[in-house]
């Protein structure tokens, strides 16, 4: 675009560029850091990932402009977890994993709604039509929830296609390998998290209307639902390419 073909807002743009929230240079950790957290969790759960696996980590891909452009602020190590008998992992247990391990590492500081039975497939699921997550250890491109934080989950659904939204993904992150979110969550510093590859049907019946929700207020992580066509402040929907 040629300098007397921009329009006024385009030029307030390019002098005044938009500011990137201060964390997101921070947020996600080095790749062998990560490495370091699963270790940590593999070895306190006897979850009996070898060393095998963790030697075979490849090197990590790195974000491109547009992945920039879109909200992307670092690549996160997540692992998948069972079978779901099509050669892909089972999404509902590796979330369920990395919930169980907080809630061990946590102990009275973990919350979670009666309303959700991570073992009940009438009562949760990965949602139809998500992507599904391959076996053992995979990269992903994380977007952590500021850019959609006025949409429904609804809404943004319609927009998934090279991305998706969090399901295990968002679990792994904050339970195992970045554990100081939660805290910055606390202080109001990240919005809370909306897992929106989860489908929550709270009385059961394959009544699904909900979705996860994951936050954290005065050092306690909780894990409650929200409605998929409502909007709650305060809370952002995460997302993922892999």
């Amino acid at each position: 675009m040629k300098w007397n073909e921009m329009t006024p807002v385009n030029w307030l743009g390019r002098l005044f560029p938009p500011k990137k929230p201060e964390f997101t240079e921070h947020v996600i950790l080095p790749i062998e850091e990560q490495i370091k957290a699963w270790r940590r969790a593999n070895k306190k759960m006897n979850w009996d990932i070898g060393e095998k696996e963790f030697e075979g980590i490849d090197s990590p891909p790195s974000l491109t402009d547009s992945d920039l452009e879109q909200g992307f602020v670092g690549i996160a190590l997540f692992y998948g977890f069972g079978d779901d008998s099509a050669g892909h992992a089972d999404s509902v247990l590796s979330g369920k994993m990395a919930w169980d391990y907080a809630c061990k590492i946590l102990k009275n500081r973990a919350w979670q709604s009666p309303h959700i039975d991570f073992d009940k497939p009438d009562s949760f699921r990965l949602r139809p039509g998500a992507r599904p997550r391959p076996r053992g250890f995979y990269f992903g491109k994380i977007q952590t929830g500021e850019r959609f934080q006025r949409m429904t989950v609804s809404e943004v659904r319609r927009y998934f296609n090279s991305v998706t939204g969090c399901g295990p993904e968002g679990l792994q992150l904050l339970c195992i390998t970045h554990t100081h979110i939660p805290d910055m969550m606390s202080e109001r510093k990240m919005p809370f998290m909306i897992l929106a590859d989860y489908d929550v049907a709270p009385h059961g019946y394959n009544d699904f209307f909900d979705t996860l929700q994951i936050f954290s207020s005065n050092r306690i992580l909780g894990l409650g639902i929200g409605n998929v066509d409502q909007n709650y402040p305060g809370f952002g929907i995460p997302t993922v390419r892999f």
